[in-house]
């Protein structure tokens, strides 16, 4: 069975991550929890069985081309953090989470597409 859920927070980059970092450790350990949180409560509703292992899969909707893909699929441990925290995963290690696909797309409205795929 497929569960899908939009998302509608805008995520920092990784670099936009590592420049926080760089100016004060705290700052970023602040900013992870802000994000794990806000996505911990866009996330709340989402009703997913327990004790089940997913593929996940993440279409990235960006403005454009200008940020590398791999800098914008950091988000994802917000994402994955912020699922557990809101208690819709049990944990995000390996034995709830298969495989982890991204793509990417262009649209004037950024957004996250999060499709979770139960697995065996």
């Amino acid at each position: 069975m497929e569960h899908v859920t939009i998302l509608e927070t805008k995520l920092p980059t990784l670099n936009e991550y590592i420049n926080v970092e760089r100016t004060n450790r705290y700052a970023a350990a602040s900013l992870k929890r802000k994000y794990t949180n806000t996505l911990a409560k866009e996330l709340n509703g989402l009703e997913l069985p327990k004790n089940t292992k997913f593929n996940i899969t993440l279409v990235w909707y960006v403005k454009d081309n200008r940020k590398d893909h791999d800098n914008i699929a950091f988000g994802i441990k917000f994402i994955l953090d912020g699922m557990v925290k809101a208690g819709v995963l049990q944990n995000d290690n390996p034995r709830y989470i298969g495989n982890i696909s991204h793509q990417f797309k262009i649209d004037k409205q950024e957004r996250i597409v999060l499709i979770l795929e139960e697995t065996k």
